[in-house]
């Protein structure tokens, strides 16, 4: 396969699930292992941008025996950048030129050349086509978050989960918040009773856009459009899946989380392009509501304006508190004025969200046991999409309307020199939901 194109249908990933899941499940070889197993567990990384990297350094660090194996990613100069990065990790970085994959294909790359664990960090557009392949390779995988840009890849990524049941092999997610042992323990306190009934929740996601975003944006000379799109894959939906599913998934995340994840009934928002004059198709705002069962309103509050009041905070309006994260989580009185609890970290317990992700991950797969999140990661995704498609179309979407779309916005096939058309923005009131 030319390392500039490959099959990317995820049609025809949700096709052959059947197929797969006939499969015989591959045997567990940690499973056979004791606690105290030292074997070492060979890791591969694909996508090796910013946050590829931190989940490699954090994986790095969550097991005395981890080795980076092996490395992937659509271009060759994000390689020597990432590994220069981690070389602090000396001998537990071992990917000579021969393990260090570059093109669309690279996923495939990393994952047959012999590693245990793969760390999925590619733009969320590739997702499920990633953890599918990992999954059938009977891999166990951490996932970066969204898991899916649309209702189809959110699909696949079940069908994926219930595979990586079968085959007895772990998922872990990236919604790092759910790791933070101060956000933890509050909404514990939420998802427990002890603060009563929820009321409502607002969660903040205020923010600058992330870089690269040019005023302006217009593809360079010479370079074709996909990877034009795919360099500056945060501007493009189909990648990317806009701001609310790339960025503010988080808070998003934690509204299902304070609900404990029941299902929701409904979504109606707005949101649009008021600051962003790039050449992309993305929102730069989102205002949603989610309806809950018991006339409970969860309201996001989503934006990447430039020169504004920035903020990220959850508000849980509870029948016996406000609680506020996620910094100094604390519980305030029905008033909103009297502090009655506040987080105080203990003494030699890691604060690290994300390296508490992997040594959690790492630890149950030394001990046998297999995390899957897939089902969990999936909804919680879906709520974002469900968000974002209450925006864009200008109507009320309820949740079942949701997983019964067929949208998919990948194309069926991919290669780097293609020319590949942008979606107009979505206006509410004729955008439709497919």
């Amino acid at each position: 396969m030319s390392p500039t194109s490959l099959p990317l249908s995820r049609r025809r990933v949700l096709a052959g699930s059947a197929a797969t899941a006939a499969l015989a499940s591959f045997p567990n070889l940690l499973l056979a292992q004791d606690a105290a197993s030292t074997a070492k567990l060979k890791v591969g990384l694909i996508g090796c941008g910013g946050r590829g990297t931190g989940s490699a350094e954090q994986a790095l660090s969550a097991d005395p025996n981890v080795v980076l194996w092996a490395v992937g990613d659509a271009f060759a100069e994000a390689i020597p950048g990432s590994l220069n990065g981690l070389k602090k990790f000396g001998g537990k970085v071992d990917v000579p030129t021969e393990r260090q994959f570059v093109g669309l294909d690279a996923y495939q790359k990393v994952i047959d050349s012999g590693v245990d664990v793969v760390l999925l960090a590619a733009p969320p557009g590739f997702r499920p086509q990633h953890l599918r392949a990992a999954i059938e390779a009977g891999k166990h995988v951490f996932a970066e978050k969204p898991m899916a840009v649309d209702a189809t890849g959110v699909r696949s990524v079940m069908e994926s989960a219930k595979l990586a049941k079968e085959k007895g092999v772990a998922i872990q997610h990236g919604y790092c918040w759910r790791f933070a042992p101060g956000v933890r323990e509050l909404y514990g306190k939420i998802t427990s009773g002890e603060l009563g009934k929820v009321h409502s929740v607002y969660g903040t996601y205020m923010g600058v856009a992330p870089k690269p975003l040019q005023p302006g944006m217009k593809k360079p000379d010479g370079m074709a459009d996909v990877e034009w799109q795919m360099r500056w894959w945060t501007n493009f939906e189909w990648i990317s899946g806009g701001p609310l599913l790339e960025q503010a998934i988080h808070t998003v995340d934690k509204i299902a989380w304070a609900m404990g994840d029941v299902a929701p009934i409904a979504a109606v928002a707005n949101g649009g392009r008021a600051t962003r004059t790039d050449a992309g198709n993305v929102y730069d705002h989102y205002n949603i509501v989610f309806e809950y069962p018991g006339g409970v309103m969860c309201h996001v509050g989503e934006r990447q304006f430039p020169g504004c009041h920035t903020e990220v905070i959850d508000r849980i309006y509870c029948e016996k508190g406000i609680a506020v994260a996620p910094d100094t989580p604390m519980v305030l009185g029905p008033d909103g004025k009297k502090r009655t609890w506040m987080y105080r970290a203990q003494p030699g317990v890691e604060q690290n969200m994300y390296q508490v992700c992997h040594n959690e991950f790492f630890a149950a797969l030394r001990k046998g046991e297999i995390i899957n999140t897939g089902e969990y990661m999936a909804n919680s995704t879906m709520l974002g999409i469900l968000g974002r498609e209450a925006a864009h179309t200008g109507q009320r979407i309820t949740w079942d309307e949701m997983w019964k779309s067929t949208q998919d916005q990948a194309p069926d096939t991919l290669a780097m020199a293609d020319s590949f058309e942008i979606a107009p923005v979505p206006v509410p009131g004729k955008h439709k939901l497919a």
